[in-house]
């Protein structure tokens, strides 16, 4: 005989003196039975519960699993057993929720109506509302003990109604709603009887800081879910047919490849699976998984798996061998021996991008471009970039490729913003920093400037290993380089094309990859498939390279100061920084170069 849902839920005590956590049944989430041992500690009675809030929540029915929605599982769970469960949004207003318990949503609307009225009077604009509760509340805590109801108002999208906002426009409009909450929050009659309220929010940063971090307030993230919720919501969701009817992989593998998605988008992938005729192999299932995240993260990230590994890259050899290394690390799951993430810097033109990219590759692991994450509207770009963080951490391993990072990371100044470059940069700093993720995130950061970078994020236990990189310096490794970006852009090369290339010119791989390119077009014209000596050469003739010398001289003394590894660096460099005081002649050449390009 199945149970009901309401008696597997511990029911209220009428005061708490005892926490009955431990009496919680053994399938509540971690967030949830972290909320209850909250509220049974009687420290605090509201809540703000952000992350993935708007994903299906697991619950037990009798022998079944079935899933519902975060709200449903409040009302029907967390406070299953309670009097009145009151929801509340701005296209809804106020409602009592019961879940599909008839008989007990009956019973709340009798009540509220005895004392409200019928619910088409009840008002429905948020201020009339929270005052409307507040009465109520105030009521209840007179009322004999026997006479008291156990109330939970829920509050949906609660960022419109205690949104992100400077004292000025709290003032202005918010600041009642701000003051009424955090009065509940710190009423201590509140906390000793049965009154809990729930703020329920997707991003943590759209909710005003003032009651984010009150310590009154409890703030609980709702993840994204894990491997094992996966697994069984695959199973759930194949509605008890077999996985090889319709995709090239058990609900096991399913599971493993689909880190990073929400139980929602799981759902949209299989019954698409199930109810067309294209089964789902891992080549479709990687560009679903592709699609779907980079919407999940609302385009603020590009989601891309390389195709090419370190073998493809030309010279570089000492960083070639030390990134080689690392990626057998953890392809044998020796995360300890990995660092927390690079910081990859040399002048325009040496392959930042592309040796990151290449990395990714080996491991064999997804590569996330970090894309522009800031917006001019108050708390959204702390909130974006929560929602990418939270994203990363479910879909390790993955490397993560920070370009122009010194642009794009901020600082610990506030800059006349705000100080959202410093609550970015302390966000950054934060994650980069957090070892339960080494080997799972490793950050890539890309700069030519990589003095510009705060220290914060360059010290070891973040961006660790400092690889530098430069133009090619001996004819062979500049041949080989013609040999590469002529594969990379499909140019087929006649046996005896490659060119006789002095060290001399300084050339970037970015500079050959277009020399390549114009004689691609120069035999295109001429109606040859392929490229012969003569067209590369004309095409080395007509090309001029960047007049930029002394911004090019900055960037690359910049790459060999950061330098961590001295074996990363050509034998010239090596030489010069070995000198006793060849590191303090580097300073003084560098800060004269900005002197010049300054005036």
């Amino acid at each position: 005989m199945s149970r009901s849902l309401d008696s597997i839920v511990v029911p209220p005590p009428s005061a708490k003196t005892v926490s009955p956590a431990e009496k919680l049944p053994t399938w509540y989430p971690t967030w949830a039975r972290q909320l209850a041992e909250l509220y049974f500690s009687g420290t605090t009675c509201l809540f703000i519960l952000h992350g993935n809030v708007h994903d299906l929540i697991h619950r037990p029915d009798g022998q079944e699993d079935t899933y519902c929605s975060l709200s449903d599982f409040l009302a029907t769970q967390v406070f299953g057993t309670w009097d009145l469960v009151l929801g509340y949004d701005l296209s809804q207003g106020l409602r009592p929720q019961a879940g599909r318990n008839a008989e007990r949503l009956h019973a709340m609307v009798q009540h509220l109506a005895s004392r409200w009225g019928e619910p088409t009077g009840w008002p429905r604009e948020p201020d009339p509302v929270l005052l409307f509760l507040d009465a109520f509340i105030e009521r209840n805590l007179m009322d004999e003990v026997a006479l008291r109801k156990s109330v939970a108002v829920l509050f949906e999208y609660a960022q419109y109604l205690v949104s992100a906002g400077d004292l000025d426009a709290m003032v202005r409009g918010q600041g009642s709603r701000l003051v009424r909450f955090l009065r509940w929050a710190q009423n201590p009659l509140i906390k000793q009887v049965n009154m809990a309220f729930c703020l329920v929010a997707d991003r943590l940063a759209e909710v005003n800081e003032r009651l984010v971090q009150s310590p009154h307030v409890a703030v609980i993230e709702v993840p994204l879910p894990d491997r094992e919720e996966r697994s069984r919501f695959s199973r759930w969701a194949a509605r008890g047919q077999d996985f090889a009817n319709f995709a090239d992989f058990s609900p096991d593998q399913f599971a493993e490849m689909s880190n990073g998605l929400s139980l929602v988008n799981l759902n949209v992938v299989l019954s698409q699976a199930m109810r067309s005729d294209r089964r789902v192999d891992a080549k479709s299932f990687r560009q679903l998984k592709k699609t779907v995240i980079e919407r999940q993260c609302q385009g603020l990230v590009e989601f891309v798996e390389p195709d090419h590994t370190l073998d493809m890259v030309a010279g570089q050899t000492e960083a070639k061998k030390r990134l080689q290394e690392d990626a057998q690390w953890i392809s044998r799951g020796q995360l300890d021996a990995v660092p927390m993430g690079y910081l990859i810097c040399g002048a325009v033109g040496t392959g930042k991008t592309y040796l990151a990219e290449c990395y990714a590759g080996s491991i064999g692991v997804p590569c996330v471009v970090l894309k522009n994450f800031r917006s001019k509207y108050v708390g959204e770009t702390e909130g974006n970039l929560q929602q990418i963080l939270a994203v990363l951490r479910s879909l390790g391993p993955v490397v993560v490729i920070v370009d122009e990072a010194d642009a794009a990371l901020g600082n610990r100044q506030a800059e006349g913003d705000s100080g959202t470059s410093a609550r970015v940069f302390s966000m950054i700093a934060a994650q980069m920093g957090n070892t339960r993720y080494r080997g799972r995130i490793v950050w890539m950061l890309l700069t030519s400037r990589p003095d510009l970078l705060p220290i914060d994020l360059k010290r070891q236990g973040r961006a660790e290993v400092h690889i530098p990189l430069f133009y090619p310096c001996e004819e062979a490794e500049i041949r080989s380089m013609f040999e590469v970006m002529a594969r990379k852009n499909k140019v087929k090369l006649a046996a005896d094309a490659l060119p006789a290339v002095s060290a001399d010119k300084r050339l970037s791989g970015a500079d050959i990859e277009s020399v390549v390119l114009a004689a691609k077009r120069a035999a295109l014209s001429a109606g040859r498939p392929e490229v012969t000596a003569a067209d590369l050469e004309a095409s080395l003739r007509e090309f001029i390279p960047s007049t930029q010398g002394l911004e090019k001289e900055l960037q690359e003394t910049a790459a060999v100061l950061e330098c961590t590894q001295l074996s990363l660096l050509p034998p010239p460099w090596r030489e010069k920084v070995s000198n006793p005081e060849g590191r303090t002649r580097l300073q003084e050449r560098m800060a004269a170069i900005r002197q010049l390009l300054e005036t």
